[in-house]
């Protein structure tokens, strides 16, 4: 009876964890406070960035927040049961924002709620991967470029740090998760058309 009500409370808390992954900060913050639905503008995404192309920092601020968010208390449901348990509550609340149940399995690019994972597995880590993505998109404006590489760099800073090998594991696959999900960026960052980090009229 004991392993059975473990069994279950895993699976509700996975369910949690995933449910609230999906629920898109960009699109209710968008529609509720600024009667503007991103995903009909820039470049359609319900991220933060492409909510400040489309609305600005006061909008883009509070669903940046909220999808970080999104990824800590992913982690933090299962804090109780250990650390892989807690990089499944990870990751399903990164594929709950990738693939959000309340948008037809469609959803952001999981970078923001990544570095909400990356905050509760380890504070130092996500402080220089965010330090990295701030200086690149600084100096190029290219927000795809920034979370590109330093999703790439959370893997080995984890092992430089002497974090446990699973974090370790887990960091590699988020870096390839946020590079295949960045597929079209990196197709447009080398052909010269990727859009930057910008304000854009409702009209385009």
């Amino acid at each position: 009876m004991y392993m059975m009500n473990e069994a279950l409370m895993t699976i509700g808390l996975a369910l949690l964890a995933y449910i609230i992954g999906s629920i898109p900060s960009g699109l209710i913050i968008g529609k509720l406070f600024f009667n503007t639905d991103v995903r009909l503008y820039g470049s359609k995404n319900i991220g933060a960035t492409n909510t400040y192309r489309v609305i600005g920092l006061k909008a883009a601020l509070p669903v940046f927040l909220c999808d970080v968010l999104k990824g800590a208390i992913g982690v933090l449901l299962f804090s109780s049961l250990g650390p892989i348990y807690m990089l499944l509550g990870g990751i399903l609340a990164m594929v709950g924002h990738n693939w959000s149940i309340f948008l037809g399995f469609k959803g952001g690019r999981g970078v923001a709620t990544g570095l909400g994972v990356l905050i509760a597995l380890s504070p130092l880590v996500a402080l220089i991967c965010f330090a990295i993505w701030g200086i690149i998109v600084y100096f190029t404006k290219f927000v795809s470029l920034g979370s590109i590489v330093a999703a790439i760099a959370g893997p080995f800073l984890m092992w430089f740090t002497n974090e446990s090998i699973w974090f370790v594991l887990f960091n590699a696959l988020a870096a390839l998760f946020v590079v295949i999900r960045h597929r079209e960026n990196i197709q447009r960052l080398l052909a010269g058309q990727e859009l930057k980090v910008e304000r854009v009229k409702r009209g385009e």
